[in-house]
């Protein structure tokens, strides 16, 4: 057993804990000050408050609980090591190999959470898909990256609500619209805003000729309430109702419920028919343009801080951040990491996480 090399292993796996430490030292005076703010008598008359103390908290003391199973892991690991060294014929290479495996996955999990740092990535998310050019292919595959993102929602235990649905000509969807609510739905969604690029064989085709076909998603932080960065003047929206075209019943479809709102100022235009009345479609929609709103600001910092960096990562139709091919050989690849796997089916299942891993570590590393 060559006991020299699981030693700079676990001398490797150390470094990185402290450094995740140092990036986490702050925790327990955040946890401290949490608490004593949810005793006041005055913070328990504004239910929302509560909410985010709670929703804070929980956050904090799970990543507090991440690093001290991180830690033992690490503990156990140097023990196995010890004995390996003392009696090797008691301990086996294998009982190495799995203490090993452990610590590095509770690290790798830390150590992803500490690249997700911004002010809204520990909220919940607005996602918005929408197909390209293209007819029916395009329309095809937009509904298919809806459902992967579902899928992956499902996975990460991410509560995903359909807002707005706009169904294709005789398949797939025009557009459609998510909220997806959970801890750091929108830091790990966010790395997936862009133009997706799927290349096939067309069921579309009588002649199954190969066609490539392009969608895009947008991704905000949902913003639940108004906040003193984002205020929407009424005399700044133009509000339309009409029909919904989706499902809901009879109800949904005999009444004008749906809601459209336009931001003027901004060209945002923004719809929500999945509610039941256009009271609750109309609250909904205005929560999702103060999120596209806030997106938009985001992006303008995003853009100013890459122009001191000499870089320009903007994102429009001409440059895909990922294509899936699945003729004449199967590979989704990433353009921003390289990052690819031949699995494209378990990707269009939901399996995307390490390509978002693998672009935080890009964003950690400019």
């Amino acid at each position: 057993m060559q006991i020299y090399d699981y030693k700079q292993q676990y001398q490797a796996l150390l470094k990185k804990f402290q450094v995740v430490q140092y990036k986490m030292a702050g925790h327990g005076e955040d946890i401290l000050k949490l608490e004593a703010e949810q005793q006041k008598p005055e913070v328990w008359a504004d239910i929302d408050k509560v909410t985010e103390i709670g929703r804070k908290l929980k956050i904090l003391t799970y990543k507090q609980s991440q690093i001290k199973k991180a830690e033992s892991q690490l503990n156990d690991l140097a023990t196995a090591i010890q004995l390996a060294e003392e009696l090797p014929e008691d301990y086996s290479e294998q009982d190495i190999i799995d203490i090993s495996a452990l610590a590095e996955d509770a690290l790798q999990e830390l150590w992803i959470e500490t690249l997700l740092s911004g002010e809204y990535d520990s909220g919940s998310a607005i996602i918005s898909l929408h197909s390209g050019a293209g007819g029916e292919e395009a329309q095809d595959w937009a509904e298919m990256l809806a459902r992967m993102y579902v899928r992956y929602c499902q996975l990460h235990n991410f509560k995903c609500t359909m807002l707005d649905t706009t169904p294709g000509d005789g398949a797939g969807i025009k557009s459609q619209t998510f909220l997806i609510e959970g801890d750091f739905a929108y830091g790990y969604l966010k790395t997936e805003k862009g133009v997706h690029r799927l290349v096939r064989l067309s069921p579309f085709d009588a002649n199954n000729r190969r066609h490539t076909s392009f969608a895009s998603l947008e991704v905000s932080p949902f913003v639940d309430k108004s906040t003193d960065v984002v205020k929407i003047n009424p005399a700044e929206i133009k509000v339309d109702t009409f029909r919904s075209s989706g499902a809901g019943g009879q109800h949904v479809n005999k009444t004008e419920s749906a809601i459209r709102i336009t931001h003027i100022p901004t060209g945002i235009v923004v719809t929500c028919q999945n509610e039941r009345s256009q009271i609750q479609n109309r609250e909904m929609a205005m929560k999702i343009l103060s999120s596209k709103l806030m997106e938009k600001r985001l992006e303008e910092q995003e853009k100013e801080r890459l122009a001191r960096l000499s870089k320009n990562k903007k994102i429009e139709w001409g440059s895909q951040i990922r294509s899936y091919v699945l003729h004449p050989y199967n590979l989704a690849k990433d353009h921003r990491t390289g990052y690819e796997t031949a699995d494209v089916q378990g990707v269009l299942d939901g399996k995307i996480q390490p390509f978002i891993n693998e672009y935080l570590k890009e964003l950690d590393n400019e």
